[in-house]
């Protein structure tokens, strides 16, 4: 066998087109056609680059009575290109599986944390109920504390568990043969659940407003007005839970098929963001407990986060055209 018909089963036993391979060896398609066509010969810098990203030696490559695959004796190929096997594949999955819906609980508790501080400061207002206002802004607050401390926990203790497969979401990668399949396969397989669950979520954050309106139509006093908001926050709360949770699991397949936000030049992007985004974010959070306990208008101060949101899309948007 001689090295363009080695070129040619090499490729397709990782299951790369000639485009994705030419990429990968920064020539053209055509160039990658002649090699395996044996119309031209690669470069030496070509072939050793092929033999870490094949993960076989340069003898066999190069020698035609080399029948037998030799493999290098490597983990991670040339160029920084880590090698995913599919064993690790199949554990970042499960384990991306399982820490979805603690992660989504986290930020369920998040969102759910000021409804006890709005109803007691609501019912303090009614002389029936005999509770001051110091009492209930004290028993909101501590439940509100109680609650996110609760979620802090639930986020250190998940991301540590992810933490050693930070390098899928960061590093450029290379699925090792037959991992592609098996991710593909069980990413169709969760296809029909995704949709369920990010189709709800979204109805839910929508119609979460209808208790506001209803009250605003039924009863206008303003302890309705509290638990019509209270209620909202719960809509929004099990809206964001299940998207959360299906978007983390939707993530992993990406992450594996560095597709959809984990493309390579998203990874290369988020290097400049994330310098960005560790001095934004603190600020932000600085800026929202400021606002929420000089004010206490709890019910009102989480709109920093939409603006935080889309205002580091944008700085997100100028990171990008710069890579550029």
């Amino acid at each position: 066998m001689n090295l363009a018909d080695k070129i040619l089963q090499l490729r397709k036993k990782n299951g790369w087109s000639q485009e994705e391979l030419a990429e990968k060896c920064n020539v053209s398609r055509q160039s990658v056609s002649k090699w395996e066509g044996g119309a031209s010969i690669p470069d030496l810098d070509k072939i050793l680059l092929m033999s870490q990203m094949f993960g076989v030696t340069t003898d066999y490559l190069l020698k035609d009575d080399a029948v037998v695959e030799e493999y290098l004796p490597v983990d991670e190929p040339a160029n920084g290109i880590r090698r995913v096997s599919l064993n690790e594949a199949n554990a970042f999955m499960d384990l991306r599986y399982k820490a979805s819906g603690k992660i989504a609980l986290g930020v369920f508790l998040c969102i759910l944390s000021p409804i006890c501080l709005l109803l007691m400061g609501g019912l303090s207002e009614l002389p029936a109920y005999g509770i001051t206002e110091e009492a209930a802004t004290g028993i909101g607050l501590i439940v509100v504390m109680v609650m996110v401390a609760i979620a802090v926990a639930i986020f250190i203790t998940t991301g540590s568990t992810l933490k050693p497969y930070e390098f899928l979401e960061k590093e450029m990668i290379e699925l090792e043969y037959g991992v592609r399949g098996v991710v593909t396969e069980r990413m169709k397989a969760y296809q029909p659940t995704f949709n369920i669950k990010l189709t709800v979520g979204i109805v839910l954050c929508i119609l979460s407003v209808l208790p506001l309106f209803v009250t605003m139509i039924i009863n206008p006093i303003d302890i309705y007005y509290v638990i019509s908001i209270d209620a909202l926050l719960v809509f929004v709360g099990i809206g964001v839970f299940l998207m959360v949770s299906c978007e983390m699991v939707k993530g992993s397949f990406d992450q594996l098929l560095q597709e959809g936000d984990y493309t390579r030049e998203n990874k290369r992007v988020e290097k400049l963001a994330g310098r960005i985004g560790g001095i934004y974010w603190p600020v932000v959070v600085a800026i929202y407990l400021s606002i929420s306990f000089i004010t206490m208008s709890w019910d009102w101060s989480w709109i920093v986060w939409p603006i935080a949101g889309v205002l580091y899309a944008g700085i997100w948007a100028v990171c990008k055209a710069v890579q550029k």
